[in-house]
């Protein structure tokens, strides 16, 4: 069984080369083993028991990136993406176990499917989105699959070149025939969504008898950050218990608010209120446990992706004195839709550093049940508070093979098993969201 406790081995027969930098992290503000991964490494056994008993009742995303956040006395997941990009970031040497999980994942969604269509995003001349789908077009080949890429947006077929792949690839327009997608001589048995529907369900895809996963109504345009994080919070809270740990070292606090609007400022009093009474709760958790922090909240629209609708909010700060700028800057997000409902959430501060001081964060890769590796998102000129998702942002492929410079081979361990955890519990949540749609 290929399981997250492999992360940090060398596959087996398999050449490591060194297509892609590999970050030298440093935590100097904080100890070489955290709270938090010295109480997930004390549970080791009864944390991968508790999982294989919940995979019994519920399926993962047959994929999802999570965000996280690591402060030392808290790691946290502050976004869940059921259509991630940036396969292409991955080190080389996960591949192995990437093609592994994904073959798992797709047989269980699809057992009899031999054919995959897979749908991406419609901005193709993102060249690093392009160099992600190259990703994901070559691993779901290598699991077995026959795979071509369709459009929904595209009239004649168009050609993109990856410059990390070396490799053309040929994106086609889909048609419907009946039920079912098509591509002239090609009719798919499964189809995959690389594209988060930010902006509706096209009719296209509706009441088809081919198996599409992710589900069209977990897009953007339907799914609901404070809905996913209401699942996680169900999910850390039972953990919690079973395992014997505090809930709140592993979650953010939240609330959301809607029926806004920026421009206009309707409801932002409400959201104000909002916000004072959850600064309150987070200033009782840090009191109750002697964390010596200042609260900050993240705010970030409900049903937001790519970084765009999000801004960080200090207590002695007020929704009600925001300028024009910052209003403006939140009153849409992809695709120009209006933004109308945000969600509050508990700031997690970042300590984790490259070796050049720039602040970092991990960013945790799931295909199913499985974590099969990631990247660090860095920041040249970002701060320990902010959001990171911004232009400027590089990625650091993590280093999960043991002859690449990370402090030392045992803190890499550590905290790659603390990152597995977490990024479990969040696709679990991610499961229980789908179950809402089944």
């Amino acid at each position: 069984m290929l399981t997250s406790l492999n992360i940090g081995l060398r596959p087996r027969n398999v050449m490591t080369h060194h297509a892609l930098p590999v970050v030298n992290l440093q935590m100097s503000q904080t100890p070489s083993m955290s709270f938090i991964e010295k109480e997930l490494l004390k549970n080791k056994v009864k944390i991968e028991q508790w999982f294989e008993a919940q995979w019994q009742h519920i399926a993962p995303p047959i994929m999802c990136s999570v965000d996280l956040r690591h402060a030392g006395f808290k790691l946290a997941p502050v976004d869940t993406n059921l259509f991630p990009a940036g396969f292409n970031n991955l080190h080389p040497s996960v591949w192995p176990y990437a093609v592994k999980a994904l073959k798992t994942a797709l047989t269980a969604e699809a057992p009899h499917a031999h054919t995959i269509l897979l749908i991406p995003e419609d901005h193709t001349r993102n060249e690093f989105y392009n160099q992600s789908l190259m990703a994901l077009y070559q691993l779901c080949g290598q699991a077995g699959f026959n795979v071509r890429v369709g459009s929904l947006s595209l009239k004649e077929p168009q050609s993109i070149v990856s410059t990390t792949f070396k490799q053309a690839l040929t994106i086609e327009p889909v048609s419907r025939l009946d039920d079912r997608l098509v591509l002239d001589d090609f009719t798919p048995d499964l189809i995959i969504l690389n594209n988060d529907l930010s902006a509706g369900i096209p009719l296209i895809l509706e009441h088809l008898k081919q198996p599409i996963a992710p589900l069209p109504e977990l897009g953007w345009a339907h799914r609901l950050k404070s809905k996913h994080f209401t699942c996680y919070e169900q999910v850390v809270d039972r953990f919690a218990g079973d395992i014997g740990l505090l809930s709140w070292r592993l979650k953010s606090l939240f609330c959301a608010v809607d029926a806004l609007d920026f421009m206009t400022q309707q409801k932002l009093d409400d959201a104000q209120i909002k916000a004072q009474n959850l600064f309150k709760a987070i200033q009782y958790h840090y009191t109750s446990v002697a964390i010596n922090e200042t609260p900050f909240l993240a705010v970030k629209a409900d049903n937001g992706t790519y970084g765009m609708g999000v801004m960080m909010l200090q207590e002695n700060e007020s929704f009600l004195k925001l300028n024009r700028k910052q209003r403006t800057k939140m009153s849409t997000r992809k695709g120009n839709q209006a933004i109308h409902q945000v969600i509050l959430q508990e700031g997690v501060a970042s300590l984790e550093r490259t070796t050049a001081a720039k602040v970092a964060e991990p960013v945790v890769y799931m295909i199913g049940k499985e974590v099969v590796g990631g990247f660090y998102r860095v920041h040249d000129s970002r701060g320990m508070q902010d959001n990171l998702n911004t232009p400027g942002m590089h990625f650091e492929p993590l280093p999960l093979i043991e002859d690449e410079p990370f402090i030392t081979l045992e803190n890499q361990s550590n905290r790659f098993y603390a990152y597995s955890v977490v990024a479990r519990l969040a696709a679990l949540a991610a499961g229980f969201e789908k179950e809402a749609y089944r």
